[in-house]
């Protein structure tokens, strides 16, 4: 279980930002379109140009090879990329019967890996990006509006399996979301970023 922690951080001319989120909770950043919350993910993944100092259970971003720190701390994007044919190829071990229970927790049949990705509507996609995120156990988790384009029924199970995978394995949890109701839901604590500025609480969100 590790804390996720940045220190003088700045992304794309924002910050700094000074933010530690201890093994198992969840801190959701709000913000109107173009703010740059998903530069903040992404840059906090190594995958965007930043300043200051990223660091997982006390290991610098800077002290290790990328593909190691974004095993460790991983991004989620809105649109998560498919490089393969069908879903099976993406997933380290597809016949596990662990990955059959999160996806039937998250709506999915197991029968959804033999599928192909052309036929994936956009909520399955953010449903599998999601479970082949938690299947490499990430000590952090950089979500981008995960449930932006599910039901009510789906967006509730991604929010269930969330907060089990916080409370099972300690993950710490970045969470972008335009609903207040959302962030007040999964998160202890809740952030906004508007005019270069990163607000506690924040009344420019509202």
């Amino acid at each position: 279980m590790a804390t996720l922690a940045l220190e003088g951080f700045r992304w794309h001319g924002l910050g700094p930002l000074d933010l530690s989120i201890p093994a198992g909770t969840c801190v959701a950043v709000a913000g109107s379109s173009g703010t740059g919350k998903t530069l903040l993910l992404r840059a906090v993944a190594d995958l965007d140009p930043h300043e200051g100092t990223a660091r997982l259970d006390g290991v610098a971003c800077a002290s290790l090879p990328a593909p190691l720190w974004r095993r460790r701390v991983t991004y989620v994007p809105a649109e998560s990329r498919w490089w393969a044919t069908r879903v099976a190829a993406h997933f380290r071990a597809p016949a596990a019967p662990a990955l059959a229970a999160r996806l039937a927790r998250l709506g999915l049949p197991a029968t959804a890996l033999d599928w192909e990705v052309a036929r994936l509507s956009t909520g399955e996609r953010q449903r599998l990006g999601l479970a082949r995120a938690l299947e490499g156990e990430p000590g952090a988790l950089l979500l981008d509006e995960p449930t932006a384009n599910l039901d009510a029924g789906s967006a509730a199970r991604v929010e269930a399996e969330v907060a089990a995978d916080r409370a099972g394995n300690g993950t710490a949890v970045l969470w972008v979301a335009h609903d207040a109701a959302l962030a007040r839901r999964v998160a202890v604590r809740r952030l906004c970023i508007a005019d270069g500025r990163v607000f506690e609480e924040a009344d420019p969100c509202r």
